[in-house]
């Protein structure tokens, strides 16, 4: 009974977390999905929003408009990536990395040479933060985060279904087709990167203010998450969510399931330190459940159709 009652006092942290996550992870789907590119930048990425957001709040500046430049500051990144592997030729995934490794340095220069920047809600107005989480009151993350998510997944569907999105969506689902048909594919692959990292460094600044700090290695294995959310969302919703507005929609409640599961674990007892761990294993179990549906639930139809 404790166990239940332990867990749903943390469900209300571990949704609001997963719904922050849930943008992140959209991020993710655009260079992974929709572009087919493994881009690992944000790892970089997740830590340079929070750092750009946290720094110029403290220095007086308007919420707002430190979201926004924390958005532009996600863009460049992506945007270094993209001339790394169009213009320079360098593998997507290894662009990713030479541009998280850099951003490392970037961000501590960000945070004045130091490894966090704090924030007190008491005495800045915060878009969302952890002692909320608990009230119900407008100011609630779990409000404030759905209502970002479902406005951001609006806009990405209003702009995939432009001629510009729609042909960076055709430069993911077959390159060579596309240039063929006179659509400038470096373009798109650098527009892609820089839209991704750029809601990437949203989803940081965001989850930064819920935290109340920003460190410089918040975004360690940002990409495992990321990519757990899309698969998970996959998983459990592509039966049912096939319109790309519904998709994005999937990875976000992605997010929220991979965290739940997490808290689960965590309020069973496990060892924290073995969190790494769960994590691989939890992204390993849903990466491999599309190959085990075609390999066997799709071959032991197909035998019983035969045997009829």
């Amino acid at each position: 009974m404790e166990f239940f009652s332990n867990l749903l006092a943390s469900l209300p942290g571990a949704v609001a977390q997963g719904l922050i996550w849930g943008l992140m992870a959209i991020g993710v789907y655009i260079t992974f999905k929709v572009l087919d590119l493994a881009d690992l930048t944000v790892d970089g990425t997740m830590a340079t929003g929070g750092a750009v957001c946290l720094v110029l709040m403290t220095h007086g500046v308007n919420l707002w408009v430190a979201l926004l430049c924390a958005f532009l500051a996600g863009m460049l990144a992506g945007l270094v990536t993209g001339v790394l592997h169009t213009f320079m030729g360098i593998p997507a995934i290894l662009a990713g990395i030479l541009t998280q490794l850099a951003l490392f340095s970037v961000n501590l220069r960000i945070m004045g040479s130091k490894a966090n920047v704090a924030i007190n809600p008491d005495n800045y107005t915060l878009l969302v933060s952890l002692r909320n989480v608990k009230k119900l009151v407008p100011q609630n993350p779990i409000l404030v985060v759905a209502v970002f998510t479902v406005v951001v997944i609006a806009l990405l569907y209003w702009f995939f279904g432009t001629e510009l999105g729609s042909s960076i969506r055709a430069t993911g689902a077959n390159a060579n087709m596309s240039r063929a048909q006179g659509i400038n594919v470096d373009f798109n692959k650098v527009l892609g990167l820089m839209i991704s990292n750029g809601l990437v460094a949203l989803a940081s600044a965001l989850y930064c203010q819920y935290q109340g700090v920003a460190a410089v290695h918040a975004g360690r294995g940002a990409i495992v998450i990321g990519l757990a959310a899309v698969m998970i969302g996959e998983v459990v919703f592509s039966l049912i969510f096939r319109n790309l507005a519904l998709k994005l929609l999937s990875v976000a409640l992605g997010a929220v399931i991979y965290y739940i599961v997490i808290q689960f674990v965590l309020t069973a007892g496990l060892n924290t330190n073995d969190l790494k761990l769960i994590t691989a294993l939890v992204v390993a179990i849903f990466l491999a459940i599309p190959y085990w549906k075609g390999k066997y639930f799709r071959a032991a139809v197909k035998t019983k159709k035969e045997g009829r």
